[in-house]
């Protein structure tokens, strides 16, 4: 976002946003809560849920640096908006934001990339979730998070620790614990995935992850 605004701009926008700190499991937004402000993931890892009249709730996507957490111009959020891992967030106003997207057509056309961006790896991951095996869902949730969570990483090697628990692993791609531990078994068996620690994972080639993706 910042990226887009000139240098009397960013100056403008300094008088209005905060850099804050969310440790893991912190709620940053109510699912029908009313929006007060935006925010821009700075590190970490961000899950968005729904919850059912009944109570069940469905973990329906995450978002990574640099993401804008908020539909803009909403009246309330329509997700509920978790710390999956330790977060770092630049807030501004609801009211900021909106006013400086309506002056400035650079920086509207780049949240509007964001969210076409958004939509695209939805429909992905419908295809994920419809269509792929249980080896390769995964696949695909670790070949995501190696390549999201550090927006500046190059070459073939990743390590990262997993946001999420191996519940909440199973809850986003359908599958069972069980199935998902047994499935991270056999990357790490083959020589696709090291696990240190349970939640540390090291991707020795990011290619190889991406073969066993069925994408």
């Amino acid at each position: 976002m910042c990226g887009a605004l000139s240098a009397d701009e960013l100056l403008a926008l300094s008088a209005h946003t905060r850099l804050v700190n969310h440790p893991s499991g912190d709620e940053l937004a109510g699912e029908r809560m009313p929006v007060e402000s935006y925010a821009t993931v700075i590190r970490g890892v961000v899950k968005l849920t729904k919850t059912l009249e009944d109570g069940r709730q469905q973990i329906v996507g995450l978002q990574f640096a640099p993401d804008l957490l908020g539909r803009l111009n909403a009246d309330e959020n329509d997700v509920s908006v978790e710390a999956a891992s330790d977060v770092n967030l630049c807030r501004i106003p609801k009211a900021a934001l909106e006013r400086m997207v309506k002056n400035n057509p650079t920086l509207a056309g780049r949240l509007m990339e964001q969210t076409l961006r958004e939509l695209d790896e939805a429909r992905d991951w419908m295809v994920t979730l419809g269509r792929k095996t249980a080896a390769e869902k995964v696949a695909s949730f670790l070949f995501m998070i190696a390549t999201h969570l550090d927006p500046e990483a190059v070459g073939e090697k990743r390590q990262f620790d997993l946001p999420l628990s191996r519940a909440d692993i199973a809850d986003f791609l359908g599958l069972t614990i069980e199935t998902v531990s047994r499935q991270m078994s056999k990357l790490k068996t083959d020589g696709v995935i090291f696990i240190v620690a349970n939640r540390h994972i090291k991707v020795p080639k990011l290619s190889k992850l991406k073969a066993c993706c069925g994408s």
